[in-house]
């Protein structure tokens, strides 16, 4: 089942370089339901999810959300709601990562107790803000990719969240984990 719920994080990567391809060989309809399946798949198959009832709510109205785009799709055969997904997965994150800045502990320090469960204090504070930092990050990315499905050609937003996006999440990554090596350092010397 693993090996499932990779194959489908990578098509959700690789959404939009689907969408492009996909619709030179196809109607918008069927990349709408190749949507809806990837949608349904990864649903049914989310560990996270069905075992945290406090993340179910954003999930399943995200799902809905996303139901909603696969079938505006197949019925009005339109590609503008297969451009509008970048901008869901967005908002799910943000709204995700949000309510657990609201109803602690933060995601962040979901994620950092898989691997240290024992977190002193000063992680706490930290993961706390690193949660924030995501949450502006999934507000402004969600608002580019916006832009894109609108306002810009299939090229451009293809450019954005099939690679820019992913660009910008890697560097945020990166730039955390340097930051996080900083903050360790300088906690054990106190």
């Amino acid at each position: 089942m693993r090996w499932l719920n990779g194959l489908i994080a990578v098509l959700g990567v690789l959404y939009p370089v689907i969408v492009l391809m996909g619709l030179k060989y196809l109607e918008p309809r069927w990349i709408g339901l190749l949507l809806f399946i990837l949608v349904v798949a990864r649903l049914t198959l989310s560990r996270v999810v069905r075992n945290n009832l406090q993340l179910l709510k954003p999930a399943l109205w995200g799902g809905v959300a996303i139901f909603l785009l696969a079938l505006g799709t197949m019925v009005f055969n339109h590609e503008m709601p297969l451009k509008l997904y970048p901008v869901v997965m967005n908002i799910i994150m943000l709204v995700t990562f949000g309510i657990t800045l609201k109803s602690p502990p933060s995601m962040i320090e979901r994620l950092a107790r898989l691997q240290e469960p024992n977190l002193p204090d000063e992680a706490i504070t930290y993961t706390k803000k690193v949660t924030i930092v995501w949450v502006f990050f999934f507000a402004m990315n969600g608002v580019i990719a916006a832009i894109t499905a609108i306002y810009c050609s299939f090229t451009t937003w293809v450019w954005y969240n099939g690679f820019i996006a992913y660009l910008l999440m890697g560097l945020l990554f990166a730039g955390e984990w340097c930051i996080r090596q900083q903050v360790k350092k300088r906690n054990q010397q106190c």
